[in-house]
């Protein structure tokens, strides 16, 4: 199996598929559907049925049931985007095998190493992959996508484990929150799914942030700044005004674990105008309303101050806390903690300080918690991926088909 991961990972981060935000289109990209038809042809080496690209480039699949014994469909799902926060292309993977605990010295003077990453001490003597430090690697989703495609092969070449019918879903630009925008859940015709789209080996995940989105236009004033006193309002300073007015431990560099934040991602501008961009996040959904009803308070105290319409806020949201749906449903989360145990694996109940397509799903009628896939530092180049963990990710897959075809 370790060797099927390997080559099929490889194969897969050879394309470049970053989604693109200022897109208009759906999927962002071209390459993503390029990929799609790709991967098409992957699966149909598997022995799936049913394989189809839709107008969005939405690839779903099915393995047929091989059981006559009477159980629940269940799916999988991986994004075939990558961020576009780092450049993903010509990909040059490198492995690290037997890691001893040295430094990973990479090109552009990256390097990986336990002081700042203490994690890497739990990997010494398996297989880290990483790539050669000019781009991102690539596992967020690859390695999902490479794990489900060797599991299901893995049961088409094993036909002694018993099985129902099993739906797998690769979905476009997931990293810009639009994974899901035109997916058709009563069409995938699953009872529940999961995402392979986690991180640390072990780690399982049926709660994320609430979130939202919020972008501010100021409207300033220019004049010459020799004669401006008392006629100049300057939008770039009143946007500075706007963040000093946030708490300001309340950012992603000052919280963990289910602690919320404000997120300034882009501003720019000059004296006449100038455009800010946030992201709310919070697990409480009580607390997430609150995060942005400030955003309101400050934008009013703002226009008192400086005229009607200096600040104008754009808000909205862009998901929920799957939680609310996912403990309606506990077999869901019991079958996957079984299925890890099962692989020798440990389960790490943790929160996702981020979202995944199954947010979206769940909301949409279909249960869809995230498992792991075994890297760490994503959206960079410092992201890694240990092989045995992928091993394991693609057992615990496995063990979860064999489960629900046993009707538990």
């Amino acid at each position: 199996m370790k060797d099927r991961l390997k080559e099929t990972f490889f194969d897969l981060i050879r394309f470049d598929t970053a989604s693109n935000p200022k897109s208009e289109t759906f999927p962002s990209s071209e390459n993503l559907t390029d990929f799609a038809e790709y991967l098409s042809a992957k699966l149909t080496e598997t022995g799936l049925e049913d394989i189809s690209i839709d107008k969005y480039s939405y690839l779903t699949a099915t393995l047929p049931a091989n059981t006559d014994r009477p159980c629940k469909t269940v799916g999988f799902l991986a994004h075939t985007d990558t961020s576009p926060d780092y450049s993903g292309k010509m990909i040059k993977p490198v492995v690290w095998e037997n890691y001893d605990g040295a430094d990973i010295v990479l090109k552009n003077d990256i390097v990986i190493g336990e002081r700042e990453f203490p994690f890497l001490k739990n990997y010494r003597g398996q297989t880290l992959i990483t790539a050669d430090g000019t781009t991102l690697l690539g596992a967020d989703d690859k390695a999902g996508a490479a794990e489900i495609i060797c599991a299901v092969k893995y049961l088409t070449e094993h036909p002694e484990i018993k099985h129902g019918k099993v739906r797998i879903g690769f979905t476009p630009d997931e990293e810009i929150g639009r994974g899901v925008d035109f997916f058709d859940v009563e069409g995938f015709g699953c009872d529940f799914a999961y995402t392979v789209d986690g991180g640390v080996i072990g780690e399982f995940s049926y709660e994320n942030f609430n979130a939202a989105y919020a972008e501010l236009k100021i409207k300033g004033k220019n004049v010459h700044p020799g004669t401006a006193k008392g006629i100049m309002k300057n939008a770039l300073l009143i946007g500075n005004e706007f963040i000093s007015l946030l708490p300001e431990e309340e950012t992603p560099a000052h919280t963990e674990n289910r602690e919320g934040f404000y997120h300034l991602c882009e501003m720019d501008g000059n004296v006449s105008e100038a455009n800010l961009e946030f992201i709310i996040r919070d697990f409480d959904r009580e607390s997430f309303e609150k995060r942005k009803i400030l955003f309101e308070k400050i934008k009013d105290k703002l226009n008192r101050k400086y005229g009607k319409n200096t600040v104008v806020l754009n808000m909205g949201d862009s998901y929920y806390n799957m939680r609310e749906v996912i403990d309606k449903y506990p077999y869901v989360k019991d079958i996957a903690l079984k299925a890890m145990v099962q692989a020798g694996v440990s389960p790490k109940i943790l929160p996702t300080r981020g979202g995944t397509d199954g947010s979206r799903l769940s909301f949409e009628g279909l249960p869809c918690p995230n498992i792991f896939t075994g890297g760490h530092n994503y959206h960079g180049p410092y992201e890694i991926i240990c092989l045995e963990s992928m091993e394991k990710a693609a057992e615990t897959i496995v063990n979860i088909i064999e489960i629900v075809g046993r009707g538990e």
